[in-house]
């Protein structure tokens, strides 16, 4: 284990534990990085995230006697914001893992928000809002606007604000103003750990690997491979739009739900080339897979353009069109970028540079307060 920061008294403040996504691996980084910090969160179904949360101080709000919030915490959006509001987080430092709630609680030391992007329903509401249920829109569509006076006053009140990647850096500058330090979050997959291979797959498979939503595009990738009946892809991820696509899928196309660490690092190892066609704000499955030695095919789009060097890990698409995807893969095929180069540019995104960086922001905050309290008489 790393050794603490030199701050005590560090808290981390996440919107909910619900799902196992990039987010909650970061939160899980945060934890390492400060192992003695509570967890404070809205909502925490422990199996419905990532197991190793079991294992630590992870203190949810009230919300979390709802059973049946905790199991779609979409149907609690409309209540997230005052219920972060009347959260006081007592510490020197509190961390704000959010993308719209977290940095709404009220701190009795410094904040440092980590945003992954500001709230999508509230700028980005004709995408976001379409997918969900009726009751949470008529929810959101009925408070936008006193929310969005919410959201931008909680944003102002940060010592510090940092984001996940270019793309979410303009977004908050055209939300609230300000400019945001990029600190790059970890990959959360260790890529040395071990491997179990999947039954029924051979090697040599395309990969996807996200959750089943619309916005993830993966409806693309099925139409794509429908030209490709010599080629097999993997889908890992569950999610709301898991029928339909089954129902859209050709006979190559195999649906592998949720899967293991271990087998997920054997995937990303034995797969031809991850393919990403989702509208992400940074997207770490392209870094995954090139910490195992794996090159991507991605959408130029958002994050994508940080985690992937178009002709050197990987190849882009510019549309979302099935020819062009498979126009990628052809280019991947043709010209495979060497395993080494991937791993390089995937320690760019290693766990040690995000807590290292996030350390250094959190004894900056802790130096700032006690400067303060050694001021007063």
């Amino acid at each position: 284990m790393r050794a603490s920061t030199g701050v005590e008294g560090v808290a981390i403040v996440h919107d909910y534990l619900t799902q196992r996504g990039g987010a909650e691996r970061v939160v899980l980084a945060l934890a390492e990085a400060f192992p003695d910090a509570p967890i404070h969160t809205s909502l925490f179904h422990p199996e419905g995230t990532f197991a190793e949360f079991s294992t630590l101080d992870v203190r949810p709000s009230p919300l979390n006697k709802s059973a049946r919030l905790r199991h779609n915490h979409r149907l609690a959006l409309p209540l997230l914001a005052p219920t972060f509001e009347a959260m006081t987080i007592d510490a020197p430092v509190t961390i704000c893992s959010s993308s719209g709630w977290a940095h709404g609680v009220r701190c009795a030391g410094r904040r440092l928000v980590y945003c992954y992007a500001p709230a999508r329903w509230l700028y980005q509401g004709d995408t976001y809002l379409a997918e969900q249920h009726r009751f949470v829109r008529w929810g959101m569509q009925r408070t936008i606007a006193p929310l969005r006076h919410w959201d931008r006053r909680a944003a102002g009140r940060a010592d510090r604000y940092v984001t996940i990647s270019s793309r979410s850096r303009e977004l908050i500058r055209q939300a609230y103003g300000f400019d945001a330090e990029i600190v790059y979050p970890p990959y959360g997959l260790d890529p040395h750990g071990q491997r179990e291979p999947v039954d029924g797959l051979d090697p040599g498979f395309y990969l996807c690997v996200s959750r089943l939503l619309p916005y993830k595009n993966v409806d693309l990738l099925l139409a794509a491979f429908e030209k490709r009946p010599t080629d097999r892809l993997v889908v890992v991820g569950t999610g709301p739009d898991e029928q339909r696509l089954r129902k859209l899928a050709p006979a190559n196309v195999h649906f592998a739900g949720r899967v293991s660490d271990d087998q997920l690092r054997w995937l990303y190892a034995e797969a031809a080339a991850l393919i990403a066609a989702s509208f992400e704000d940074l997207g770490l499955t392209t870094i995954e897979a090139a910490a195992l030695g794996t090159p991507a095919a991605v959408l130029r789009f958002g994050g994508y353009l940080d985690t992937v060097i178009d002709g050197e890990t990987g190849e882009f698409f510019d549309e979302r069109e099935p020819q062009l995807v498979n126009r990628a893969l052809d280019r991947l095929a043709a010209n495979p970028p060497a395993p080494q180069s991937l791993r390089d540019h995937a320690s760019e995104f290693s766990p040690d540079r995000f807590t290292d960086r996030m350390r250094a922001l959190v004894d900056e905050l802790g130096a700032m307060t006690s400067a303060v309290q050694g001021e007063r008489p």
